[in-house]
């Protein structure tokens, strides 16, 4: 098989869950969670994890193995999806890697370089002046000192890549492009056939909404209200969407409906920066596929390319130009 894993992505909300574990079924698969935030204990609802049915049905790794009081970044899942792409591959069994995290996939496909060893102490000390600072902030002082990173940085990244970015130069001299052009990779890359769910934006957005609205039903306010009183506020993993709107609500600072709002603009802004992700930086051979499609035929042209082991032979296959209203 010329690839080692299959790869389901998409922008929050595609529907990459359900059309994951039907796949899955059908190649005898087990599913790898790609999720940055699924990866936490406790953050369930918010995080929209596969319910207890779901993973019965078919095996789930990478959720739940860390707690929203750790810093859980790419080079950690990378090293975690490949021991379990190994484990899966030994019990002769397809590794499904699901969800839309594009850093994840990109530590697996191009191996993140070796990182310089930075001191601990100065580095704590930076830390904390730049925990201080906002992300616009942080993004200036790169500028100053890595142009190349902060460009690349300008449209997405998060603030934790920003201050990983920054904290390189300030310690070493040398910008994090220099390392990464200079050092080699930690590991060797791993050969990934990608799906990309594509759904127009109107579609989206309106799946948004919609989600926002079951998971306050399903108990999102009690989840966000337990978390902060067992990690606190400033716990690295409660600074996702749906999580960190909601914290002005419970200082009393903004109301349940203007929370809310922020949290579905905050999320549709965040799909945006996806999609503009995957058209830039998905390894060779991405297959895009039209998410509006009944998910048993995206099933069947997913599980036919990957026994096929090449991209699907139609136009669905491209990937789109333009930003195509999103």
């Amino acid at each position: 098989m010329p690839y080692a894993a299959l790869a389901l992505v998409g922008p929050t909300a595609s529907g990459k869950t359900a059309l994951g574990i039907e796949v899955a079924r059908r190649v005898d698969g087990e599913i790898i969670s790609m999720d940055s935030r699924s990866v936490f204990r406790g953050m369930d609802v918010g995080t929209a994890k596969p319910t207890a049915e779901e993973r019965a049905a078919v095996p789930h790794w990478g959720i739940d193995i860390a707690d929203p009081s750790e810093r859980f970044n790419a080079a950690r899942w990378a090293e975690y999806a490949r021991a379990k792409i190994t484990e899966i591959q030994g019990r002769n069994r397809v590794p499904l890697l699901v969800g839309g995290t594009g850093f994840f996939l990109r530590a697996l496909t191009h191996p993140i370089f070796q990182a310089p060893e930075l001191p601990p102490a100065p580095r704590a000390r930076i830390t904390a002046l730049m925990e201080r600072m906002d992300d616009a902030t942080v993004h200036r002082w790169l500028e100053a000192h890595d142009p190349e990173s902060a460009e690349r940085f300008r449209h997405w990244g998060g603030r934790q890549r920003l201050m990983r970015a920054l904290e390189v130069p300030l310690l070493t001299g040398r910008p994090i492009s220099w390392w990464h052009r200079n050092s080699g990779p930690v590991e060797e890359p791993v050969a990934v056939l990608p799906f990309v769910l594509d759904v127009p934006r109107d579609v989206l957005h309106a799946r948004i909404d919609r989600r926002i609205g079951e998971m306050v039903l399903g108990g999102l306010l009690d989840e966000v209200r337990a978390l902060i009183g067992r990690y606190g506020e400033d716990a690295p993993g409660l600074n996702a969407h749906g999580y960190a709107e909601l914290m002005p609500y419970f200082r009393r600072e903004r109301t349940l409906p203007d929370a809310l709002a922020e949290v579905g603009k905050n999320t549709k802004s965040y799909t945006k920066r996806q999609r503009t992700w995957f058209r830039t930086q998905l390894p060779p051979g991405a297959v895009w596929l039209d998410a509006t499609r009944p998910r048993a035929e995206l099933a069947d042209a997913i599980v036919a390319a990957w026994t096929a082991g090449k991209q699907v032979p139609s136009a669905q296959g491209q990937v789109p130009k333009g930003d195509r209203g999103c």
